[in-house]
């Protein structure tokens, strides 16, 4: 017996620009900091790269069909930021760019699925980080013209914006832990890149409002709500200060509350934020540029954290510890604690919350019958939509849920190695096949969700 969703709510599936565009260097598209770091030894597996990756460029057409036939009511897509302005803040645009996002949309609406654009999801103009990237404050105010671009032309059919799409990934992932572009190790580096992400969002806002008055506009950010492992103080000291680094700072800004006073005092103790004021590059009016509103909140849920203090020896035994059931990613499956974090998120901030990204990766492929029977993926993908629900009937405010994604593609430091799509792409033949999760969620947009089961 399946349980409703919302009338109203928003079903769709989820991509990015440089994992399926391909199309790498064709009609005066820009280099991109994600075009050189896979070309640094070492940095992505088997060096393998986006040149190619699922030729979407070439087969949006296809792609397009394909999302009609899974009943997608909406299709949320990134812009190449080198596409429009291959140098990040040239002075006109790139009339190519432009003409292939119009083409994508054009196709989008003319089979009724609606689209939704990011604007930034990690494939930024490779001139830019040659001049100090997201540690440059001229890259925030490049950012929020190159939105007002791409609002200006595509905003006559385009109403829902996402500007930026993980802020934590792009500072922690690419400027604290090297595991993305632009692959820096400095602690302190990632401070300033998370301050002008932050505020690139907070300049874009009014921008797209400028240029499509009837927008719907937000940010999508990963959060990962945490445990402690046992009842210990040191745990529990070690759980906030994760919460501190992985999702309130990020979300606190947003919400025009300025950086967490408890995290900035663990960056003092650190040494990486002044013993008194502010750093230089958090400069008045920042904060309330960061606090701009928006209509909804992205959510991208991918697994929990289980907290220990692994240096202390005043931990208590473990009471809450980690399920032995993990995705390929090696990531917890924990569907719970996305209920909670979407009641969370209602209590705290208040703000319609669009989950924008989830989905696990599996290594199922094609049988001798040619089928992808990917049960664990459809099991992931029923939970979570159970999760969904439930924490609606608590009265989170969820208006909406993007698989991702909706075809395998290149998995950034992992190259082509982790399969997240719903979609089966052959590397070599770029042969689309539905597994049968996306059969399994098409019957889900098909009925707007009255047929998830209450179990697997």
């Amino acid at each position: 017996m399946g349980r409703e969703f919302p009338d109203r709510f928003i079903w769709g599936a989820a991509t990015s620009s440089y994992q399926i565009e391909g199309a790498a260097f064709e009609d005066g598209r820009g280099v991109s900091i994600w075009d050189t770091f896979c070309r640094m030894p070492g940095r992505v597996v088997k060096s393998e790269h986006g040149d190619v990756a699922c030729d979407h460029y070439h087969r949006y057409p296809e792609d397009v069909a394909l999302m009609s036939e899974l009943n997608l009511a909406a299709y949320r897509f990134s812009i190449a930021w080198p596409r429009i302005f291959p140098n990040g803040d040239d002075r006109q645009p790139l009339a190519a760019g432009l003409d292939f996002y119009d083409r994508l949309v054009d196709a989008l609406l003319e089979k009724g699925i609606t689209p939704w654009a990011t604007l930034y999801h990690w494939d930024m103009p490779l001139a830019l980080e040659l001049r100090g990237g997201w540690r440059n404050r001229a890259t925030a105010e490049a950012f929020a013209r190159y939105s007002r671009v791409c609002a200006e032309h595509l905003g006559d059919r385009v109403k829902h914006w996402i500007t930026i799409n993980e802020p934590w990934c792009v500072a922690v992932l690419g400027h604290e832990l090297g595991e993305h572009a632009p692959g820096l190790k400095d602690r302190a580096t990632m401070l300033s890149a998370a301050h002008h992400v932050l505020l690139a969002h907070g300049l874009a806002v009014p921008e797209i409002r400028a240029a499509v008055p009837d927008a719907t506009v937000g940010i999508t950010l990963n959060l990962c709500p945490a445990d402690p492992a046992s009842d210990s103080a040191v745990d529990q000291e070690a759980t906030r200060k994760f919460d501190g680094w992985f999702n309130r700072w990020y979300l606190d800004p947003c919400f025009g509350r300025g950086y967490p006073s408890d995290t900035i005092e663990d960056y003092r103790r650190e040494g990486i934020w002044p013993e008194e004021g502010s750093p230089d590059w958090l400069k008045p009016g920042d904060l309330e540029a960061m606090g701009v509103e928006c209509e909804f909140l992205g959510l991208n849920y991918y697994s929990r954290g289980v907290i220990r203090d692994e240096e202390s020896k005043d931990n208590l035994p473990p009471s809450v510890v980690a399920s032995e059931e993990v995705t390929d990613m090696g990531w917890e499956i924990a569907p719970d604690s996305l209920r909670q974090l979407l009641v969370h998120l209602g209590e705290e901030y208040g703000l319609p919350v669009v989950i924008t990204e989830n989905g696990s990766a599996w290594p199922t492929g094609p049988d001798s019958q040619g089928r992808i029977r990917d049960e664990r993926r459809v099991d992931y993908l029923i939970r979570h939509l159970q999760a969904c629900r439930n924490a609606i009937d608590e009265g989170a405010p969820l208006i909406g849920y993007f698989a991702w994604s909706l075809m395998d593609n290149f998995e950034w430091a992992f190259g082509y190695d982790k399969r997240f799509g719903i979609v089966h792409v052959d590397y070599e033949t770029l042969e689309r096949t539905p597994k049968d999760s996306a059969r399994v969620f098409a019957e889900v947009c098909r009925t707007r969700g009255a047929s998830v089961p209450d179990t697997p």
